[in-house]
């Protein structure tokens, strides 16, 4: 008679038991009573592993929704072949599969099911620690090594026995008191491994973070004063305030942790991520927009960036204050959106473009029809009559995917007045193009580039991505008779954002190139002494072509020279 299959389970308090797996394969393992082997945690699947017997040790498949960690790779939705004595992470278990008949055994034995006596509470030595070990978190925790919060998160698991609740009936609310009462017992049993200088308030506040919320981003998405997150990996921690980077002393626990908030962002979205897909774009409840990298992409762990949703969005009149604009440019860009010019705002990452392009958009009037298309949505338009279409990638099958080419198409049959696209950034700019000289007058969006020309040669680009073959002359056409305006917005190295250029495109020239007139520009003369950016707008001098739209539609003298 063949021995049987030794399965090796490591519980969350560290403690190990052995059991004896039937010769009925598939063997399942997860949390459904119906299992084999049965593992009540949430984090666990329901039927989250089939292991099958094979001749040079086992074939594991995984079925659970949020993965396997076999070694060192994670593995989801799919099968993998694997030596006896290989770690598997399912959830807050770690388990090992061990074959008599190829001289695999455990440590202690195929007839050895008593766990080993859980050895006394020492003191935490951080400075005995490597540096892995040795990360810590503000707010009055910072003695709590890593090691420790590993262990109150899965004896937090355990406690709560959240298998036996229906989860998606059960809002924060309603489950952070039982986790509040889960920690203050587990805090009780560790009394002797909390550092005596730990605030246990704030210790309580982040481990229920990291359970229910967001874990350490949490306190950063409080905070207004924080513009933009930036998880390089999960012991760094970098935030934007007022346009300036600085480091945070903020940490992931680990990178299943900081895995573990990303999923729980993008599941109720129905996107995914794993190593089949590694990277995803989404948005948090606010409105918030989220792009998260992991590995094998992200070499260091978890890369997460969340671009924070203003909630007072701002207006045209809070960027006059800030220096973004002059009063006359305000005013002009105002008037511009009134008669319905097609604008492109041009600008590096971060410089502000969709910023800008939500506080031009409040300038269409209420009774125009207005369709905002959007990677990831962060549009906030005031307007009554707006219909917001966001992007879907494609599914686990590869289908079902709709780009924003596939949304400018069928906005096209939406009976739009204005078509907003958050950015271009492939073929859809041809189809936008279509969209601004066939009606659609008064359209918006966005682009990367660091001029008005690099901005109207990317536009050149990005039609040629189309996959329709049309000569360059064609294309510029085109560009020339489909945008009015080109605004360009900058970031500077002090953290300040401005519009450098208000620039009118006006055609093609003999030769075929693009006219650009300069209407307003900033121009840099220094820095102060305090690091900041000195600079002045200037008005050209140049009239722009639609002025007389400006005089026929009364905003403003016939003279034309208030604010020009």
């Amino acid at each position: 008679m063949t021995p049987r299959v030794i399965l090796s389970i490591e519980m969350p308090d560290g403690q190990v038991e052995q059991l004896p797996l039937e010769e009925s394969w598939p063997a399942v393992i997860g949390r459904d009573p119906s299992c084999h082997v049965v593992l009540p945690s949430p984090e666990v699947s329901r039927r989250h592993l089939a292991v099958e017997r094979r001749p040079q040790g086992f074939k594991v498949t995984d079925q659970s929704a949020n993965g396997t960690l076999i070694g060192d790779q994670r593995v989801k939705q799919s099968a993998v072949r694997i030596p006896p004595g290989v770690p598997m992470r399912v959830g807050p278990y770690v388990l090992r599969l061990y074959d008599p008949a190829l001289a695999a055994v455990p440590p202690k034995g195929p007839e050895a099911p008593a766990a080993p006596a859980k050895p006394a509470p020492k003191p935490v030595d951080r400075k005995s620690r490597p540096p892995s070990e040795q990360l810590s978190l503000s707010g009055g925790t910072a003695d709590v090594s890593v090691e420790l919060r590993r262990r109150v998160h899965r004896m937090l698991l355990d406690y709560l026995d959240l298998a036996t609740l229906d989860r998606s009936q059960m809002d924060d609310r309603s489950m952070r008191p039982k986790v509040h009462k889960a920690l203050d017992r587990i805090f009780s049993q560790l009394a002797a491994d909390i550092p005596p200088s730990t605030d246990l308030q704030a210790f309580r506040g982040e481990m229920t973070d990291e359970a229910l919320g967001l874990g350490p981003l949490e306190k950063l998405l409080a905070d207004d004063a924080v513009s933009e997150i930036m998880v390089i990996d999960p012991e760094n921690i970098y935030v934007e305030r007022n346009g300036k980077l600085s480091h945070t002393d903020l940490r992931f626990t680990d990178d299943e942790s900081a895995r573990a908030v990303i999923e729980r962002i993008v599941t109720p979205l129905g996107r995914r991520i794993d190593e089949s897909t590694p990277l995803v774009d989404a948005r948090l409840k606010d409105g918030s927009r989220v792009n998260a990298v992991i590995k094998p992409l992200a070499i260091n762990g978890a890369c997460i960036t969340i671009r924070k949703f203003q909630k007072n969005p701002l207006t045209i009149d809070k960027l006059v204050s800030f220096g973004a604009m002059t009063r006359q440019m305000a005013t002009f860009l105002d008037r511009s959106v009134r008669v319905r010019k097609n604008i492109v705002i041009s600008g590096g990452t971060g410089s502000g473009k969709t910023t800008l392009l939500n506080v031009l958009s409040s300038s269409i009037p209420d009774h125009e029809r207005v369709i905002t298309i959007e990677d990831a949505a962060e549009l906030r338009l005031e307007q009554p009559h707006v219909v917001s279409l966001e992007t879907r990638p494609a599914n686990m099958e590869g289908k079902g995917e709709y780009s924003i080419r596939d949304l400018v198409k069928n906005a096209l049959r939406m009976r739009p007045d204005r078509i907003v696209v958050g950015e271009c950034r492939g073929g859809e700019a041809l189809d936008m193009l279509q969209a601004m000289n066939t009606g659609h007058e008064g359209s918006m969006t966005t682009t990367h580039a660091n001029s008005p020309p690099e901005a109207v040669k990317r536009l050149e680009t990005l039609c040629l991505m189309s996959g329709i073959e049309l000569p360059s002359r064609a294309i510029r056409e085109q560009i020339s008779g489909s945008i009015h305006l080109i605004v360009q917005q900058s970031r500077f190295s002090d953290g300040s954002r401005r519009i450098t250029r208000i620039t009118e495109l006006d055609g093609l020239d003999e030769n075929l190139e693009f006219r650009l007139h300069d209407i307003f520009a900033y121009y840099r003369t220094g820095t102060d002494a305090k690091g900041k950016i000195v600079g002045e707008f200037r008005a050209s001098g140049y009239l722009p072509s639609f002025l007389d739209e400006f005089i026929t539609n009364g905003l403003v003298d016939a003279d034309g020279g208030e604010y020009l």
